[in-house]
C-alpha cells in the first residue's frame, strides 16, 4: 500500500528530527470521509503518515485497527486506534487543542453536532443514491437530495448566522470541514449527472462557505483535482450500474 509521510506541521507541534511520527492516517484518496480527517489534521497542524488503503485488498493492518466496521479513515495516534470519521474529528479537536475546531459554548457545540449528524445520516447517503441511480430511481433520488440539501441551507443559516465566510465564523471550524469535500462533489455530480446541487442562487448560504473553504490553501492542496475526482465517481457509477443489470 502506497504510504507518505505528510509533514504539515503547525507552530510549536512540528515533530523534533528523528523523533517517530506517533499519527498514522489509514486511507483512501478520493473517500470524503477520510478527507474530513485529512483537512481536520492539517488545519491543526499536526504531521502524521498517510496509508493508502486498497478498499478491494483491504491491509492486515487496516482489519486489525478497526475489526467492526472493516472502513477507512482509521487513525492510529501512540499504537491506539480511533474508527470513524466524526469520532476521529472529535478526538482531534480534543487532543491537539489549539485552533479549536468544535465552539466552546456547549449549545452551539450541540448544534454543531446535529448538522454533522444530519449530514452522515441524510445528505452522505441521499448523495451516495443520486451517484449510482439512472433512470425514474435517479428522478426520485434527486428529489430527495434536493429536499435534504435545501433542509441544509434553511437550518445552517438559522443555527450559524455570524459573519465570517465559514460555517464556523471567522474560522473554519468541524462543519466546514464535513462539508469540505463538496467542493469537490458537487461540480463533479454537474458534470456525471447533469444536475446542479448547490448554487447561488438556490442555496446562496452554503454556497458562499464552501467557495470560502475551497480558497484555503488546505482545501487545494488535500482534496484531490477535479479530474481524479470525478474519474473515481465515474468508475464507481459504472461498477454499480453494470451490477444492477447482470
Amino acid at each position: 500500500s502506497l504510504s507518505h509521510t505528510h509533514t504539515h506541521t503547525g507552530e510549536g507541534q512540528g515533530n523534533m528530527e528523528g523523533e517517530a511520527i506517533e499519527v498514522k492516517l489509514y486511507a483512501s484518496r478520493c473517500s470524503s470521509f477520510c478527507l474530513m480527517v485529512e483537512l481536520a489534521l492539517k488545519l491543526k497542524g499536526v504531521a502524521y503518515e498517510y496509508v493508502e488503503e486498497d478498499l478491494l485488498n483491504k491491509s492486515p493492518a487496516l482489519l486489525g485497527y478497526n475489526p467492526v466496521h472493516k472502513k477507512v479513515p482509521v487513525l492510529v495516534h501512540a499504537g491506539k486506534p480511533i474508527a470513524e470519521s466524526f469520532v476521529i474529528l472529535q478526538y482531534i479537536d480534543e487532543t491537539w487543542r489549539e485552533a479549536p475546531l468544535l465552539p466552546q459554548d456547549p449549545h452551539c457545540r450541540a448544534r454543531v453536532r446535529f448538522w454533522v449528524d444530519f449530514f452522515h445520516r441524510k445528505l452522505a447517503p441521499a448523495s451516495t443514491t443520486v451517484l449510482v441511480s439512472q433512470g425514474e430511481e435517479l428522478s426520485k433520488a434527486l428529489q430527495e437530495l434536493r429536499e435534504v440539501v435545501m433542509t441544509m441551507e434553511e437550518g445552517l443559516k438559522l443555527d450559524f448566522p455570524g459573519d465570517g465566510p465559514f460555517f464556523n465564523g471567522i474560522t473554519p471550524g468541524i462543519l466546514d470541514v464535513v462539508m469540505g469535500p463538496s467542493v469537490r462533489g458537487v461540480p463533479v455530480v454537474r458534470e456525471l449527472i447533469g444536475e446542479e446541487l448547490i448554487d447561488k442562487e438556490r442555496t446562496p448560504f452554503i454556497s458562499s462557505r464552501l467557495a470560502a473553504f475551497g480558497e484555503l490553501d488546505v482545501a487545494r492542496e488535500t482534496l484531490p483535482p477535479h479530474d481524479v475526482f470525478f474519474e473515481y465517481a465515474r468508475s464507481l457509477r459504472e461498477k454499480y450500474l453494470a451490477s444492477s443489470r447482470a
